[in-house]
């Protein structure tokens, strides 16, 4: 049902209800009457869920059927005709079809059963069972074959899976599930005959379609575990060779399911939702069973921009792929592509009817259409477009599977479960648990069962301890949460990351220490060689000494040969070169000849291409046409002619050369022309030639272009003798020189022949010589190195003698370092399990919990539990690192505790990317430092920053993507779970496919102090808390405070650290180094002199090293003495940051940087008093740090939280300093009273009572309860002083300390706690704490700076502005000037905001941004421009900005980095008289004083007039009995009305008293004022404190505060301070009491802020109590037995035919009461209902069961009661009464005896009652009548009949006064005594002229204590005193105390 608006209507029933009624709705974009015709419609709801109203006025036009669930018969009956139908169609055995009415029974009653026993909550909304679980359960059944079904046995088993699949599936948590067993098992028992627990109980009970393999899919058991799971890893082989691989574990819970999900997917329209947390391979689990059952997979792709449009497109392919292609597919859509909402606005449509509205255009519809016509023709069907459309539609359901992966975490899933039911709906619901203790162990087995060299009792422990640190960090996370209220979540996933970092791990170590003990032994060996070698190489010598002299003898006898050979070389060369010459003269012949030849050639070139060209234009046809000629002119016979003469037969010319003759020579075309071609060219006979030459060739008829007229072909074969005779002539030229060239070539070839065997001789020589000297070279070669190995063997024999001596004592250290590492590798595999489960979990833990989770539960559990041996006293650090590396990291900026050099560690070693809670900016720092310029940095959002990520994926670069918020863009999904394709080469990101290098990596960011990751990311990361910690803090802050104040010191420290750690760094390479030189050296390695002379610098160095750190140890002993002087500076310092950083859990506006803290502690540091002495400057030093902070923190705070400040502060000082008892500051801020005692004494209430007796329980207070109840006198006058906290205790109490007597004042004047907490802080931290600070602006302008904003918290009523401007102007930047932009944020401001602020960063500005949180949206750019602009700008450019704080922390929007890094300033009217005064007179100074000519006068009524204004606006704390309504009064009014003065009194010769009356209270000041009673008390204050006696007398502004004399500006502020009385409500002329209540609520919310700032202990399970459930259940059902029926007002109204005015108030009152009644009724019910799980609960409902189970009544009630304080207890009791007192006015409708006023809805229609019965009996008009009342004497109970007219009333208090009896007229209230119970009142009505106003006071009556809007009448009360005192103590008569 749609929801219901704050209207009360339902929209779109309210349509429908216009068509419905009228016929017509309006087109709202044309703007048109739409009128509908033809249209019903049938309409159907489910009265369970949404909204549960439809209007009468739409449901009169519909026929209304109840739909009830269908009736036993009616069920057995359907699921009876499908079972058997079944079972018919099939041949399944007898003994099955007798089963078949047992298992229809079974399954309806047990139905029935789940229905009944498991009812929806708010947490299990989806336990919802209805027909369609009945139908999936016969569906599951319908999947058998007989095959499956043998007997009645397997019918049973196939029963209770079906069962198990439907609803089992659904629980979600151990308890349910179990009770589901055994309801099954019962059920089983009652309904299956011989049912035996051995069958009912076997395991598996599984039943899948490839039980029996994949080739064959048929519905069988799955017989057990192992064969399911061979089957299954086969598949994901299978699977993994096709996709990217998936690494699944195959334990029991996920082979379940596996089986699940296909089961779901291979029913027709199964749609899946899987339920989990992130990491429990939902996914993974579902792409396989997907796999299994051949359906494609596919996902939505988030790219950047993502939004409905593309899901739309995306979906319609969908459609198309399964509907139109028939590609069975399965839509995975997990939490992350859920980026809107509004996405499953259409994944509801297709889950619920498969129709997407609007998904195709006409178009696409139109092809879908026309692509499936055939199909629905073949299937018999008519191919319109209708059913064509259905056909797609149908096989879209049929073929398109959606599967869900959504996580339960938070309230989302059940959101969305309630606006879109289809997805709990349609669909089968697997929920994931947590992976029981069972899983886990053996997922880690099957995991660790490769690796080798674990011994196999270790395996088992190890699953075993796996599961244990899983387990213990799941509860850790609980408790953390209880306690810090931070998250931490363990999912499947993240166990599995620690066991693959833990082979990762293990196998790296076992490497590492193998390698460092065979380095050792190879050192330690080859040491033990070298001493053995010295012998040898003496022998060694003299043999190579012989050597030498061979060597030189045959050098000698080489030289000889060498010189003969060259002389013989010598003379050959010289022939050569002769025959080499004349061989160059022939060539040059050669070439010139054929040159010549060449040029000749080129000329018949020519000739040759146009003979060719011509017979080129020849062809068959033409020649067949020429042929064809019969009796062609001479010129074509002349042609053919001479081509006869010149193709005759070895040159016999023909005699015959007609044209016949010639026609027959052409013989055949096609070999005539092929003679053509071919002819020879070269060599025509001489005779044809002349032939040709002088009979054809000289007739100038003889012309191509002549002949062409005739004939084209004779024109051819003319061309062709002219060109072949010409050719022919030219190379007749040529030929004798060709001749001629070819003799010159033969000479040369034989020339070149005779110079080739000359030089072949040659080069033989030269090689023959070549090979003597390098015989040569080698004989002296050899020669040398005899010489080199003679000097080095002498020399090595030196060396091996030096080294033996040198090794000698690293021999030693070495044979111990190869025993240790024996001893490691034992216990090795133990410490790498530790040290995997420290990496993979404790990073998200602060330090205790680290300690705890590691110390308390790990270590002992492998000591006692499990048998795995673990090094004694292991240092998880030393394992991951070492002492170089740790050095290396403090060098490079990593604070040096432990908790930072833990998450180095994690950091440097997780294998999931790290994600750093870094709120003080200290990790980023170091990371920066640590990859320096390689380092990658961008941010979310950034523009490019998806193209930054690819570009390091791959280059493989680190990348670090700072300040994140709480959630990742999804794009990103992929590369954060490592899901690499293609064998791990890419990553996808986005739409694109990334490299990926081995070498990426990911470091993520953000500032947020306490954000809340999703389980699905944290799962994806290793979270490192990098949150600063108290001691890491103290640490860095010590060696700040000695670097400014001994700078030598900390210089000497900071350089020793260094070297020493440079020290370690060094030693660590030489050692490394010198044992890889030693290993790799191969055999002897003596001979190496290189590595001999570095093993001595090794041993030189590390000697020289060891020495200087014996040295620096010393010096660093020294050094840390002297620095350890300053330690108590830092620790105070920590101490204080800790204490401001906890103020954000009071408002999260509070929010500071420790950045800002650093520059604080120094700015304290330099402004401190130098003296001599070092402990007195170290006290001086630490009051200095704690004031500037005291100072820095409370500027930023509103006045309500300075208080709670302060005593965080000082009571965690005294904490530290050991002077208060932690027990006895539990008990003050806590403050449990569990049992009530009534009190024995008058002076103490119940409340106050009890606390004594809960107080007197501590041992410290012992007989406290005895000394009240036995000293009550003395007591007494102590409880009731006027301030007990300054006086002393009685008797003994008063030697208790300061904190005890807090503790007693606690218990009996809470309201005095306030002052008594800053009397305390005064004594403790001195009297400089509790003053009031003025700010000064200036000064904070002074510290502020480019990159330091100042941040307005704004109040109502304060203006930063004009102080700004004021300080602007006297610095030179005004509005003028240009120089300062004034920007006021709202709609549209940004960007001119944005141009300011970079107009002022160039320029130098100042800009004031104002009210920034009205624009959400842009917060995030702006603090990156601010971040940009810090940067480089012009040094005097600021900004200040201003905004108020949200009213509750859930609202607060400001951004983290803006409140951090700016000096905050709360902007809020000063509290108390003392503070107000002084700000008031601060707006003017001695000039104003002295301006005006009536001197006197303008001061005495400015000063007056300041007084008036710190009286109004300090009123306003005292809540509704200060003002009714809350004004914001503000400087501006003050100073406005001083220039009405000043103008006034300078027009005027006297005081014009009233006009100034006027325009202050009326105009100025009453501007604010909406409320006729606040306005009165206004004009009376000006009443009181302006007039002439101000002047004339002395006037007494407040008891005890006259109106000063004629003083100086100055002379004024000291009068204030020294004649002010102290703080009491009677300086504003109000009661003491009236201050009671609002300090007792102030002082309790003080001590719970300051309970809630405490570090937190674990809360145990047994205080936590019942559920909230339970609870309201409870309140519930009190209120529903106790709740009275609706009165009946038609038998009322009978009871008396007189409707007189009483009567008619008594019906009215009557209804309104039965609207009420119903409201709780209906409301009740329907909770009831959604608490049994009959409804579901919509957000009204939840509303009402929240505020049910805090005690508060739910509004929807509140709207139809009255107005009321009470609490929900209590406000029901009073409902009561009202019923009972109207149950009694209706029984006979007369008046009773006394009214109760306060029990009327309205009491106002009661009193004007009493006048309309007096105005019909005396007919008088009602307009000129009031009431009067009479204070009787009398109780209630003194009267049994009502007055003859008027009425008694009675049930009224007065607050602000009481009610003297004895007098008859007010008096001052009682102290403590809050309201006074009046008697009863006698109201009767007479005429205005006859009311008596002399000495009576105008009273208000309100309902209730809020006063304001519940205002009633006046009553006018007797009053001895002016009634203007009683206006400014805010008297008022109130029907609700």
């Amino acid at each position: 049902m749609p929801e219901v608006d704050v209207y009360g209507t339902v929209q779109p029933h309210a349509l429908l209800r216009q068509h419905i009624d009228y016929g017509h709705w309006y087109d709202r974009q044309k703007v048109t009457l739409k009128e509908i015709r033809s249209c019903q419609y049938v309409a159907c709801m489910n009265p369970m869920v949404g909204s549960f109203t439809v209007n009468p006025r739409l449901q009169r036009h519909f026929t209304v059927f109840a739909f009830n669930f269908p009736s036993l018969d009616a069920l057995t009956t359907i699921y009876g005709q499908i079972f058997s139908f079944h079972l018919q169609q099939q041949a399944f055995c007898p003994s099955v079809l007798k089963t078949g009415p047992s298992l229809i029974q079974a399954t309806i009653a047990f139905h029935q059963m789940m229905a009944e026993s498991f009812v929806p909550t708010a947490v299990k909304f989806h336990y919802i069972f209805n027909l369609r679980d009945l139908s999936n359960i016969f569906q599951g059944i319908l999947f058998a074959s007989p095959e499956c079904l043998k007997c009645p046995e397997d019918l049973m088993r196939l029963w209770l899976h079906e069962s198990s699949r439907v609803y089992g599936d659904k629980l979600i948590d151990t308890n349910d599930c179990d009770l589901f067993q055994r309801k099954m098992v019962e059920a089983a028992h009652k309904y299956f005959k011989g049912a035996e627990d051995s069958t009912l109980l076997r395991q598996p009970l599984i039943y899948c379609h490839f039980a029996s393999g994949e080739e064959d899919p048929r519905y069988m058991p799955v017989t057990d575990w192992e064969g399911l799971k061979a089957v299954l890893r086969e598949m994901v082989d299978n699977y993994n060779e096709l996709h990217s691989a998936m690494h699944l574990v195959l334990f029991e819970d996920a082979m379940r399911h596996v089986c699940r999900i296909s089961r779901i997917l291979r029913t027709p329209q199964g749609h899946a939702l899987l339920v989990g947390v992130g990491g429990s391979g939902k996914q993974s689990l579902s792409r396989l069973a997907a796999y299994i059952c051949s359906l494609e997979v596919f996902q939505i792709t988030l790219t950047e921009g993502y939004g409905t449009q593309e899901l739309r497109v995306d979906l319609a392919n969908l459609y198309v792929r399964t509907g139109a292609k028939n590609m069975p597919t399965v839509f995975l859509l997990t939490d992350a592509h859920v980026l809107d909402e509004s996405f499953l606005v259409l994944i509801n449509d297709l889950l619920a009817s498969g129709d997407i509205p609007d998904l195709f255009n006409d178009e696409d519809t139109d092809k879908i259409v026309s692509g499936v016509r055939n199909e629905v023709r073949g299937i018999g069907m008519v191919d319109s477009r209708e059913n064509c459309w259905a056909f797609f539609l149908a096989r879209v359901q049929l073929q398109l599977k959606v599967v869900f992966c959504f996580s339960p975490v938070g309230p989302t899933l059940r959101g969305r479960a309630r606006k879109f039911p289809a997805i709990v709906n349609c669909t089968a619901i697997d929920w994931f648990h947590a992976w029981p203790q069972e899983a886990l162990v053996s997922v880690s087995r099957s995991f660790t069962e490769d690796i080798e060299g674990i011994e196999p009792q270790h395996k088992d422990s190890i699953g075993l301890f796996m599961a244990h640190v899983h387990t213990s960090v799941r509860e850790m996370s609980a408790c953390f949460y209880q306690n810090e209220r931070r998250y931490s979540y363990t999912t499947p996933k993240s166990f599995l990351e620690q066991i693959s970092l833990f082979k990762s791990l293990l196998k790296k170590k076992r490497e590492e220490v193998h390698q460092k003990k065979e380095h050792l032994s190879n050192g330690i060996q080859k040491l033990q060689t070298t001493a053995s070698q010295v012998g040898n190489l003496k022998a060694r010598l003299a043999s190579q000494e012989a050597e030498l002299q061979l060597r030189n003898h045959d050098a000698e006898t080489l030289i000889t040969k060498i010189r003969l050979q060259t002389e013989k070389v010598s003379r050959e060369k010289a022939i050569a070169d002769a025959e080499e010459r004349k061989v160059a003269t022939i060539q040059t012949e050669v070439s010139q000849k054929q040159r010549e030849c060449e040029a000749d050639l080129l000329k018949a070139e020519p000739a040759l291409v146009a003979a060719t060209a011509a017979l080129n234009t020849l062809n068959r046809v033409n020649l067949t046409e020429l042929k064809a000629f019969p009796n062609p002119p001479n010129a074509v016979t002349n042609v053919t002619a001479a081509v006869m003469v010149l193709l005759a037969p070895r040159g016999r010319v023909p005699k015959d050369r007609s044209w016949k003759a010639a026609r027959i020579f052409m013989g055949k075309v096609d070999d005539f022309l092929q003679a053509l071609i071919n002819y020879d060219k070269e060599h025509i006979p001489e005779n044809c030639l002349k032939v040709v030459n002088e009979q054809y060739l000289k007739d100038p008829e003889f012309n191509p272009n002549l002949i062409r007229t005739k004939s084209f072909a004779a024109a051819g074969l003319c061309a062709w003798v002219i060109n072949i005779i010409k050719f022919y002539e030219v190379y007749c030229d040529v030929e004798p020189k060709r001749q001629a060239l070819a003799q010159t070539n033969l000479d040369l070839a034989a020339a070149t022949e005779k110079l080739e065997a000359i030089r072949k001789k040659l080069v033989d020589l030269d090689q023959n010589l070549s090979r003597l000297t390098a015989s040569f070279e080698k004989a002296t070669a050899e020669k040398v190195r005899c010489q080199e190995e003679v000097n080095q063997t002498n020399k090595t024999i030196d060396l091996a003698n030096r080294l033996v001596s040198e090794l000698e004592s690293e021999k030693i250290r070495w044979g111990q370092s190869i025993k240790s590492f024996e001893t490691q590798e034992k216990t090795l595999c133990g410490d790498v399990l530790l040290t995997a489960a420290f990496v993979s979990y404790i990073g998200s833990f602060t330090r205790q919990y680290r300690q705890e989770l590691v110390d308390c539960k790990w270590v002992p559990f492998l000591r006692q539990k499990v048998s795995i041996p673990i090094t004694e006293g292991l240092d998880l650090i030393a394992m991951l690192t070492d002492d170089a590396t740790m050095a290396t990291w403090n060098n490079e900026g990593l604070p040096n505790d432990r908790m930072s050099t833990e998450n180095a560690a994690i950091l440097t070693h997780c294998e999931r990317w790290p994600l750093m809670i870094d709120p003080q900016q200290q990790g980023i720092k170091w990371i920066k430092n640590k990859y320096g310029p390689d380092l990658k940095v961008t941010h979310l959002g950034q523009k490019g920053f998806l193209n930054a990520i690819e570009a390091a994926l791959a280059f493989g670069d680190v990348i670090l993507i700072e300040n994140l918020k709480e959630t990742v863009d999804p794009v990103l999904g992929p590369l954060l779970g490592r899901n690499t394709i293609k064998k791990g080469k890419y990553i996808k990101i986005g739409d694109k496919e990334c490299e990926f290098n081995k070498n990426f990596r990911l470091i993520l960011h953000t500032k947020l102090a306490n954000p809340h990751y999703k389980p699905e990311l944290q799962a994806q990361t290793t979270l490192l808390n990098f949150t600063v910690t108290e001691d890491g803090l103290e640490a860095q802050l010590l060696a700040e405070v000695v670097s400014v104040e001994r700078p030598d010191l900390e210089k000497l420290k900071l350089a020793l650290t260094k070297h020493q750690n440079d020290f370690k760094i060094e030693l660590t390479q030489l050692e490394n180094d010198l044992l890889l030189r030693l290993s790799a050296a191969e055999g002897s390695f003596l001979d190496d002199t290189d590595l001999v002379e570095r093993l001595e610098t090794t041993k030189a160095t590390a000697a020289e090293i060891e020495h200087k750190v014996i040295q620096a140890r010393e010096n660093e002993r020294k050094i840390n003495e002297t620095r350890e002087c300053y330690r108590p500076v830092a620790a105070r310092a920590s101490l204080l940051y800790f204490v401001i950083n906890d103020l954000r859990k009071i408002n999260p506006i509070y929010q500071f940087s420790l950045k800002a803290f650093n520059t604080l502690f120094h700015r304290a540091i330099e402004q401190a008093d130098k003296v001599e002495d070092t402990q007195d400057r170290i006290c001086i030093l630490i009051e200095s740090i704690t004031h500037a902070t005291f100072l820095y923190a409370s500027q930023a705070l509103f006045e309500k939280d300075k208080l709670t400040f302060l005593s965080q502060m000082t009571f965690q000082i005294l904490l530290r300093r050991n002077e208060i008892d932690p027990l006895e500051l539990d008990f003050l801020l806590r403050f449990t009273v569990e049992h009530t005692h009534s009190s024995p004494v008058d002076f103490l209430t119940t409340q106050s009572w009890s606390a004594v007796k809960a107080v007197a329980l501590m041992e410290e207070f012992r007989g406290l309860d005895r000394d009240v109840e036995g000293s009550a006198k003395q007591w007494r006058k102590w409880v009731e002083s006027e301030c007990p906290e300054k006086e002393k205790l009685p008797q003994e109490w008063k030697k208790k300390s300061l904190i005890q007597k807090l503790i007693i004042l606690r218990a009996v004047r809470p309201d005095r706690m306030a002052y008594a907490l800053r009397n305390f802080v005064e004594e403790k931290l001195g009297a400089k704490y509790v003053e009031r600070t003025r700010l000064d602006l200036g000064k904070a302008c002074e510290e502020s700076s480019p990159a330091t904003p100042v941040f307005f918290i704004l109040s109502p009523g304060v203006d930063a502005l004009k102080d700004l401007e004021v300080l602007g102007k006297r610095l030179g930047f005004t509005i003028d000037s240009g120089k300062f932009h004034n920007v006021s944020l709202g709609q549209g401001q940004e960007l001119v905001a944005e141009m300011a602020l970079e107009k002022a960063a160039t320029g130098g500005h100042w800009v004031i941004l104002q009210n920034i949180h009205l624009v959400a949206k842009w917060l995030g750019t702006l603090e990156k421009l601010l971040e940009k602009f810090s940067q480089g700008s012009h040094r005097d450019y600021r900004v200040f900005m201003s905004a108020e704080a949200a009213p509750s922390p859930h609202e607060h929007i400001i951004p983290q980095g803006l409140l951090e890094n700016s000096i905050k300033i709360t902007n809020e009217p000063p509290t108390g008289m003392l503070a107000s005064l002084h700000a008031a007179l601060c707006n003017f100074d001695q000039d104003t004083l002295e301006m005006c000519s009536k001197d006197q006068e303008f001061k005495s009524i400015l000063f007056s007039l300041c007084y008036f204004h710190a009286c109004v606006s300090g009123r306003l704390r005292f809540g509704p009995q200060g003002w009714s309504r809350s004004y914001p009064f503000n400087p501006g009014d003050l100073t406005i009305c001083a220039n009405i003065l000043y103008n006034y009194l300078e027009a005027s010769p006297n005081v014009p008293w009233e006009d100034l009356r006027y325009l202050f209270g009326e105009i100025m000041y009453g501007g604010h004022i909406t409320d006729a009673w606040d306005r009165k008390l206004c004009q009376v204050y000006l009443e009181e404190f302006m007039n002439p006696s101000l002047i004339e007398d002395e006037l007494m502004l407040a008891p005890g505060f006259a109106a000063p004399p004629y003083l100086d500006y100055f002379g004024y502020h000291q009068y204030i301070e020294d004649k002010l009385p102290p703080e009491s409500p009677a300086l504003y002329g109000l009661h003491p009491n009236a201050e009671i209540e609002f300090l007792t609520v102030t002082s309790n919310t003080l001590f719970r802020t300051l309970l809630e700032m405490q570090p937190r202990n674990a809360v145990s399970s047994e205080e936590r109590g019942q559920s909230a459930e339970d609870k309201v259940k409870n309140v519930l059902d009190d209120i529903l037995e106790r709740l009275p029926e609706e009165f009946n007002m038609a038998e009322i109204m009978q009871k008396n035919p007189n409707r007189s005015p009483y009567v008619l108030v008594c019906f009215q009152e009557c209804e309104r009461m039965n609207v009420l009644i119903r409201e709780i009724r209906v409301s009740l019910q329907q909770l009831d209902l959604g608490l049994k799980g009959e409804l579901t609960l919509s957000p009204d409902v939840e509303a009402q069961l929240c505020a049910l189970s805090y005690d508060r009544v739910p509004d929807t009630w509140n709207k139809l009661a009255y107005p009321s304080t009470y609490g929900l207890a209590q406000w029901f009791n009073d409902l009561l009464l009202r019923c009972r007192e109207l149950d009694t006015w209706t029984q006979d409708l007369t008046l009773p005896a006394v009214v109760w006023l306060s029990g009327f809805f309205n009491p106002q229609s009661f009193l004007t009652a009493i006048m309309q019965t007096m105005a019909r009996k005396n007919e008088w008009p009602l307009d000129r009548m009031c009431l009067t009342v009479d204070v009787t004497k009398k109780t209630k109970e003194d009267y049994g009949h009502p007055p003859r007219e008027g009425a008694y009333l009675h049930g009224l208090h007065l607050e602000g006064a009481r009610w003297d009896i004895q007098s008859g007229a007010l008096a001052e209230a009682r102290l403590k005594e809050l309201t006074s119970t009046m008697p009863v009142i006698f109201a009767k009505a007479i005429t205005v002229d006859r009311q008596e106003t002399k000495h009576t006071y105008e009273c208000p009556v309100y309902k209730t204590k809020e006063r304001g809007h519940t205002y009633v009448w006046t009553f006018r009360l007797k009053s001895k005193d002016r009634p203007a005192g009683w206006v400014l103590a805010g008297v008022a008569l109130l029907l609700e105390a």
